[in-house]
């Protein structure tokens, strides 16, 4: 393969590395391969971001580097350092170092309503039209085009989730992805297509074996909703505290489906994670959420991006960041509503905790709206935690590290409160118990 000589900065991922990525997927599709070809040769004429960059803004481009990292030998499962699941579910797939290590295949009930839970490959090989159709279909808009094109080059697998019409999975399906050994880089993706009145609700987990390890993480997934179909996606992003990390979400829904995405950031030195809605048929409805912790000198950069293109549709955003130490977040949603999109109804906000006199919070919220019959609202909020909440606990024998996590789960419940399956929920909330302990 040739690199033109206006290639800029590809790092470790140079063309033999590619090269030997793309022949680990020789057996899939040719027109798989003829993509990822086109999008190494993207991600190789595209330069680091700029300064200049809006798209970047407030971001701390010092510390990007493509330097020092590597494609990861294969790891088995019993390896692991961090083997405990915590959740029941219909069934669920755990990739490492961007393999599948382990399988609990769908339970008889599901698997026999004819869902469909497999890896990607498995999927291009068995149901490539629908992978053609849903995978990486949308464009990246939010500023990281290169590091998209990375992820696309770079994908060698992930899960694949797919709903038939009118069936609901009454458990949900978990989906894990680890990195091990130091320096690997992984790119986990997990695709879910729910059919017309199809309901799903799947969990995503990314981990680090090893809390001192540096990874470099650039991850996506896929949410495709069809008329009438609910899903949930549930993330928890607790990569180890020296991993760069890159995310990227793009969400279509039809005619009256249901999104909900909920985000838990927790790991990285420095993580961005890119949020893309479309609502693409009346009645359509994206409920965006995220919980941040952030403590140390971690940096969690978050970019959104809603776009309403049918009439009677609805969006509804919720970000909420609590900052300790000299950590440092970034918000930049921006609610597009397109001229044919009259009835919308959309809401954003992002709402962040201060702990800490040192912490920044950087929130750039926006609306572009070319219809004159919509209500959209948008906000962003800083404030402290009220000392005499804290000094109220702490009369009554709590440490004042114990009051500060009670007063930011009810600063998150909010947004906790929304998720209707009770396990995940304290799932969700054991991550970020443990993000306290660990400080």
């Amino acid at each position: 393969m040739s690199v033109a000589s206006s290639t800029y900065l590809v790092g470790s991922f140079t063309p033999e590395a590619f090269e030997q990525s793309l022949a680990r997927c020789a057996h899939l599709p040719a027109w798989w391969l003829d993509r990822k070809r086109a999008a190494y040769a993207r991600f190789a004429a595209a330069p680091m971001p700029q300064r200049t960059n809006e798209g970047w803004r407030f971001s701390n481009l010092s510390t990007l580097t493509l330097d020092g990292f590597n494609l990861p030998a294969p790891v088995r499962f019993d390896q692991l350092a961090h083997r405990e699941l915590g959740v029941t579910g219909a069934g669920h797939l755990v990739f490492a170092n961007n393999r599948l290590v382990a399988a609990q295949p769908l339970d008889a009930s599901t698997a026999g309503a004819g869902i469909i839970f497999d890896t990607l490959q498995n999927a291009l090989l068995q149901h490539g039209d629908l992978v053609k159709s849903h995978l990486l279909a949308q464009p990246s808009k939010l500023g990281s085009d290169k590091f998209a094109a990375l992820h696309e080059a770079f994908l060698e697998d992930g899960a694949f989730i797919y709903v038939p019409k009118g069936v609901t999975a009454t458990l949900p399906v978990g989906v894990f992805h680890y990195a091990s050994g130091a320096g690997a880089a992984v790119f986990p993706h997990t695709l879910v297509i729910a059919g017309e009145n199809a309901k799903i609700t799947v969990a995503d987990f990314f981990r680090s074996e090893k809390p001192a390890e540096a990874h470099f993480a650039c991850g996506g997934n896929d949410l495709y909703a069809g008329h009438g179909a609910s899903v949930t996606y549930l993330a928890m992003q607790d990569w180890s505290r020296a991993t760069l990390s890159f995310q990227f979400n793009a969400t279509v829904a039809r005619r009256d489906a249901r999104v909900l995405s909920l985000n838990l950031h927790a790991g990285a030195r420095q993580a961005r994670h890119e949020s893309f809605s479309q609502l693409q048929a009346p009645g359509a409805h994206s409920e965006m959420l995220a919980l941040t912790v952030a403590h140390g000198t971690q940096e969690f950069d978050q970019r959104t991006l809603q776009i309403h293109q049918a009439p009677n549709t609805s969006s509804n955003l919720l970000y909420k960041n609590a900052l300790l130490d000299q950590a440092k977040t970034i918000f930049s949603g921006l609610i597009v509503v397109d001229a044919d999109a009259q009835k919308t109804d959309a809401y954003q906000s992002n709402r962040n905790l201060m702990l800490s006199d040192e912490a920044e919070a950087n929130s750039l919220p926006g609306l572009e709206i070319q219809a004159n019959d919509v209500r959209c609202t948008h906000g962003a909020t800083s404030s402290r935690i009220d000392r005499e909440q804290e000094f109220y606990l702490e009369s009554r024998g709590i440490r004042a590290a114990q009051a500060q996590e009670l007063l930011v789960f009810g600063f998150f419940e909010e947004v906790l409160g929304k998720l209707e399956h009770q396990e995940l929920h304290d799932r969700l909330t054991e991550i970020i118990r443990e993000k306290f302990r660990n400080q």
